[in-house]
């Protein structure tokens, strides 16, 4: 098995012993993404429309960084602070997804790292050109 480990600036730094993405025989493993700011590592103001979207941009900078795009993703694991939150991420989630989405799944966390509202992670299919 071959595994490349994916970093970039362009996404907040790791907040723990994990790295952002992992590529292994052409698949991209994305950890989980809070709605946190690359540059200040602090959670973006606005509730949790303005942190999916920030989570969903620094998902995507992950992929870009591993040579891939959000079409390459197929499947998506959501968490939610708190369900009733549903309706407004999904909002947002829709204007990143438009075509033929991936698989996904929405589960309600008790609780989330620095007290986010949403946190989003991502597996991803490069081809064996992700290697």
């Amino acid at each position: 098995m071959s595994k490349r480990i994916v970093q970039t600036d362009r996404a907040p730094a790791a907040i723990g012993p994990y790295s952002q993405g992992v590529v292994a025989n052409g698949w991209l493993f994305i950890s989980g993404q809070l709605g946190l700011d690359p540059q200040t590592g602090q959670l973006v103001p606005g509730g949790v429309q303005a942190e999916t979207e920030q989570a969903l941009r620094n998902l995507r900078a992950v992929l870009q960084a591993a040579g891939g795009e959000l079409t390459n993703v197929v499947k998506v694991t959501v968490y939610l602070r708190d369900m009733a939150d549903f309706a407004a991420m999904n909002e947002v989630y829709a204007r990143f997804f438009t075509e033929a989405p991936p698989a996904r799944a929405a589960i309600q966390a008790a609780a989330l790292p620095k007290g986010a509202a949403v946190e989003i992670e991502a597996i991803a299919y490069l081809g064996a050109e992700g290697e």
